[in-house]
């Protein structure tokens, strides 16, 4: 392969969303300059998301991408919105003279654009349509998983398609993985095998790997526009208008009856845990007093309109007792007279409105009131923020009171909205910082760094800092004596940001693929006849991303490789030579990543889900081809290579490694790395090395990390080459090589190995 091909590869490992829209010739002049800007760019790349702010003006936004696409394709645009939303987008529609007719029962309306809400999905046939609009797209979680699935499904065909919210999922950055899904842009399970890692700190929980942030939000950008406001997008909008007041915040804490802790819990005061059941518990218990704290609020305000959220119809009916002129939302009604209700309230004709969250919390615009109060708290931000939503918006013309009632023994929940909000700030900073960056660069790539940084090179060593595949192809040829490493274990660990590192890729097969550009380059160093020993282990298939547990034949893909390559010019190619399995602990295994297979409880409850431990191999390759003959043979004095000391070599199994004898690569990490692969015990480099070179040979390994292979084959007497690409590692590994050097020259007897 050609230096040009590597570059190609390496660039298109930068994952981008591609464009599949079209260039609009003619927009509505109601549009303002940045919404002209968004819409052009959502429908140039056929598939987006705009996360809007709440009064940024998505539902005009929507309206005019589902009448350019309708346009486009000679078929009708659908969009999709929550109960009693349609009807506002009706209205907004007339506004700007924009088609827009809403959807109900029975045949489609003849109309461009039609409107109508997730619950009438069933029944529409979606293969009629040329585009979709998810209004609060925000829904692909919110809903139940199988709403979610329903949507991604129903619409895989659709060519067009559009997600808008004010956020996606308010602080939880691996629901973004929906919106991509929906958008047919990338599954969850790939995004999360890229950019995330198990979180060990909290089950079944995924977190941004640290090193792979900017590569996630730029990905991010290629599909996804992020506003708080309009200088977001670009610093040439104006934010003028777009100034509010934040919403106050008033607690309102109930006192629990504390009476009877003595004696049910021996305490004071009641002991409450965070469990959702304890809350529930404690919710009833208060439940007239939280009531009546609800009701004297809006008695207290009769010239103002309220909304009030319960989780419970226990709750409502304990407040209509209170407030029986108030209209209730409840979910045994049906659509119709949801969306009745709804409507009165947004129509002024109802002062004040009793529903849940889940049932008004997304899309209604009742920027007419500054009153809303929430019953009881829950542990759901991205539910109080939907809620405060429907009055905190653009155009709202007063401070909106949020008034939350809560319990006195459960103040922990307003601890945990708090810091919830808080990460939604910061994904939201990350979303629209990306917004930004994609507005310069629309490919989202991270550069590709530079192949060759610099060269140490000291007594007996020679050390790269670079790209291996590009170090090594301005390497001699027939240079080698023998090779050693431990390659990155497929997308299993990342070492570092940079596209170059072979950790950053997709899977297995996308690994190979970049390890295919270095395998030939191997065998044009290394001597003929000699021999290139690989470090491996099989890997785990995880249920969290794959929906199964198993193994993946990482080693047998390893020896696939080699022995695929192509061959030299000079006729050389790899013969699979020999292996050795190296014995590890399955106690230390389990105890390590607490795989369930090695768990013994399953002994007893399920033993079918029991496995072996898994061991790690030396797989070995040996240069087969022209000028064998010429290259010096390996060779021992039997005083100094012992029977016994050859025996335990040939063993098929080493039992005797010590697993804690390696070079400390923890020393070298960075505030960016994520888990690091142990390197290579120092025992067996040194027994491959004595075994399979002479002394002062030469032994290569384009992965150095922090040395190891150089360091063992110095303690030995050979000479060492590497290349490492992080220059954290590589800092280490000069350090950690010149120090066995420097040991080496003044040590007249060397090592013994044994």
């Amino acid at each position: 392969m050609t230096a040009a091909t590597y570059t190609d590869f390496l660039h298109a490992k930068a994952m981008t969303a591609p464009a599949l829209g079209f260039t609009p010739t003619a927009l509505p002049a109601a549009l303002k300059d940045f919404q002209l800007d968004l819409v052009t760019w959502a429908l140039e790349r056929g598939r987006a998301a705009i996360f809007a702010e709440r009064g940024l003006g998505k539902a005009l936004m929507e309206l005019v991408w589902a009448q350019q696409v309708a346009a486009r394709t000679g078929r009708p645009a659908v969009i999709l919105a929550p109960l009693a939303v349609t009807f506002q987008l009706e209205r907004e529609a007339g506004k700007f003279g924009l088609p827009g007719v809403v959807y109900r029962d029975g045949a489609l309306p003849d109309a461009p654009v039609i409107l109508t809400n997730y619950e009438r999905l069933e029944h529409l046939d979606v293969s009629v349509f040329g585009g979709v609009a998810l209004d609060e797209s925000s829904i692909l979680k919110s809903f139940m998983g199988r709403t979610k699935r329903g949507l991604v499904e129903a619409f895989a065909g659709t060519p067009y398609r559009l997600a808008a919210t004010a956020t996606p999922s308010p602080n939880d950055t691996v629901e973004l993985g929906n919106h991509a899904e929906f958008l047919g842009i990338l599954e969850p399970s790939e995004m999360l095998t890229r950019w995330f890692i198990n979180d060990t700190t909290a089950a079944q929980t995924f977190r941004l790997k640290r090193h792979g942030e900017a590569e996630f939000w730029a990905w991010m950008s290629t599909w996804a526009r992020a506003l708080r406001l309009p200088s977001d997008l670009h610093p040439k909008y104006s934010d003028d208008g777009y100034r509010r007041d934040a919403p106050q915040y008033v607690v309102h804490t109930v006192q629990t009856d504390h009476s009877q802790a003595a004696e049910q819990d021996g305490t004071l005061f009641r002991q409450v845990s965070a469990s959702a059941t304890s809350l529930h518990r404690e919710m009833r218990l208060t439940l007239e007093q939280r009531a009546a704290e609800v009701a004297a609020l809006v008695t207290a305000e009769p010239g103002e309109s309220w909304a009030l959220w319960v989780h419970t119809n226990a709750e409502a009916d304990a407040l209509r007792a209170l407030l029986p002129d108030a209209v209730e939302v409840r979910g045994s009604m049906t659509p119709e007279q949801k969306e009745a209700g709804l409507m009165a309230f947004t129509d002024g004709t109802a002062r004040v409105l009793i529903t849940k969250p889940s049932i008004a919390g997304w899309g209604l615009n009742w920027q007419h009131c500054a009153r809303t109060a929430v019953m009881s708290l829950n542990y759901s931000f991205e539910e109080l923020y939907q809620v405060v939503g429907r009055f905190d918006r653009f155009g709202q013309a007063r401070p909106v009171q949020v008034h939350l009632v809560t319990t006195d023994t459960h103040q922990s929940v307003l601890g945990a909205l708090t810091r919830k909000e808080e990460e939604h700030r910061t994904m939201q900073d990350n979303l629209i910082q990306a917004t930004r960056n994609g507005a310069v660069s629309s490919t989202g790539a991270l550069a590709v760094g530079p192949a060759h940084r610099t060269t140490v090179e000291g007594e007996g060593y020679t050390l790269h800092n670079g790209d291996c595949v590009e170090v090594t192809r301005q390497l001699r040829t027939n240079s080698h004596d023998f090779q050693i490493f431990s390659p990155p274990f497929s997308n299993l660990y990342s070492y570092s940001p940079d596209l170059r590192d072979m950790g950053n890729t997709d899977d297995d097969g996308h690994f190979f693929e970049h390890f295919g550009y270095l395998i030939p380059e191997l065998r044009r160093t290394l001597k003929p006849g000699r021999l290139c020993a690989v470090h491996v282990k099989n890997l785990p298939i995880y249920a969290s991303r794959e929906g199964y547990t198993a193994l993946r034949d990482f080693r047998g893909e390893t020896i696939r490789a080699f022995l695929n390559a192509d061959k030299g010019e000079d006729g050389s190619f790899w013969a699979y030579h020999s292996e050795i399995c190296i014995d590890m602990d399955p106690v230390r295994e389990m105890q390590r990543t607490k795989a369930d297979g090695l768990l013994y409880k399953n002994i007893r409850e399920n033993s079918a889900k029991n496995r072996q431990g898994m061991a790690e191999y030396v797989v070995v390759f040996r240069k087969w081809g022209p000028g064998m003959d010429e290259v010096p043979r390996v060779t021992h004095d039997p005083a100094e290579f012992t029977l016994p000391m050859w025996q335990r070599y040939a063993a098929p199994v080493w039992y005797d490694i010590n697993r804690t004898d390696v070079l400390n690569a923890r020393i070298a990490s960075t505030d960016d790395d994520e888990k690091h692969l142990a390197p290579l015990q120092l025992e067996v480099i040194r027994r491959a090395v004595t075994l399979w070179t002479n002394p002062g040979e030469l032994v290569f390994t384009p992965f150095l990390g922090v040395g190891s292979e150089a360091y063992a084959a110095i303690q030995v007497g050979r000479r060492a080459e590497g290349i490492e690409l992080k220059p954290e590692y590589f800092q280490w590994a000069v350090r950690n090589v010149r120090q066995v050097a420097e040991q080496a020259a003044s040590n007249l007897f060397g090592l013994a190995v044994g």
